[in-house]
Parts: structure tokens; sequence; C-alpha cells
């Protein structure tokens, strides 16, 4: 229940963004604007997390069409293991990964993600999954995403290091699994990784 109605002010918050925009007086844009005051304290409370902060999250407000971010996820996957790496701000373990950049790809996102992260100058396979992050079992966020997912390829003699977001990283087999960031990435995204590396099945659309 708390999800729907997390679900439910995110939903608001957006709509009051985009009318903020483009309403057609400062009538419209004040109404909107309050409208928005609402959405952020139904999140603030439903999260635990402060008006502040959530108003934080909510960057850029009334600026244009408001949209879902864009989270792309690379699958390295070597002898059997998978890369992952320990990020810096909760200590757990990912795939390399992160925001997209505007005027990059999403390939070539992921990309710059794994060897920013990981040191690895990789190759896009294919994307395997795209998500809709509020959808599944990853940690809530009061920002909605899309998540998409590429299995990829790096040289038999690639040396991975911790790049500057992360403090360590290493292959992992998929019933050796470190402690998983889950607002990040979860064990089915690893499993769906290694079954998509193993069969040619067309990407998977969850929505």
């Amino acid at each position: 229940m708390q999800e729907k109605w997390l679900t439910y002010a995110r939903r608001l918050e957006s709509i009051a963004s985009s009318g903020a925009h483009f309403g057609a007086s400062d009538f419209d844009r004040e109404r909107y604007t309050e409208l928005a005051d609402i959405a952020r304290n139904m999140m603030a409370d439903l999260s635990g997390q402060s008006v502040e902060r959530v108003t934080g999250l909510m960057a850029g407000f009334g600026e244009g069409y408001r949209t879902p971010y864009i989270d792309v996820r690379g699958a390295v996957i070597r002898a059997g293991k998978i890369l992952l790496v320990r990020e810096k701000l909760d200590g757990l373990w990912s795939m390399p990964g992160g925001y997209a950049d505007v005027g990059w790809s999403a390939a070539e996102n992921v990309l710059k993600e794994i060897r920013e992260e990981a040191g690895i100058t990789a190759q896009v396979i294919r994307l395997y999954a795209v998500k809709h992050k509020a959808k599944h079992d990853y940690t809530p966020d009061l920002r909605d995403f899309y998540k998409f997912f590429f299995l990829c390829d790096c040289p038999g003699d690639a040396q991975a290091q911790a790049g500057s977001e992360a403090t360590a990283v290493g292959f992992f087999a998929p019933d050796e699994l470190p402690p998983l960031s889950l607002s990040r990435v979860t064990p089915c995204d690893i499993t769906e990784a290694f079954a998509a590396l193993h069969a040619s099945s067309p990407t998977v659309f969850i929505d």
C-alpha cells in the first residue's frame, strides 16, 4: 500500500512540474507549485525523509516536461563470473552503471560507466532487459527510473581496477554473490544476464 501511494505522489509531482512549465498564467503556476508541495510532503511522510531532501531529489521543477530518469547497467561475464563493483555511497555491490548522460547513446553510456568504475574497456553485445524500477524488487526510490541492462564483453586479459566511484571490483559466480546494492541491482538482474549469455533470446521487456 505504501508503494502504491508513493507512486501516486511521484505522479502528482511530475504533473505539477510539467504544469508549472506550460502554465498559461502566474495563477496556474502558483497552483501547480502548491500541488507539488503537497506531493512532496506526501513523499516525505511515506519515505521518512525530510521535505528538503525530497525537494532536492526532484531537481528541475517547472523547467520542462518531467520524464523518468534513465539508469544503465552493464553485465560483463567472463569464465562464468560477472563483474561487480563496490559502491562508495553504500558499501554494497552492483553491476557497473548509473545515470545516462546527455549527448551519449545508451550503449556509449554503459561502456563509459564500466570504464570509469572498473577500469575495463568493454563492448556491448546487446540490450537484454528494460525495466520500470518502481515495479520490481529494488529499494523504493522517490524518483522514477527506467533501467536498461546491457550484456557486454571484454578482452580475456583485461584487468579490473576500482575507479573513482567504487572501492573494490571483482568477478563473482552467480551462487557466490556479495551483498548487493538493491537500489541498483537485484539477484534477478544477474540471473537474467547469465540467461541472456547462454541463449539467443530477444531483449526482455519487463513492465
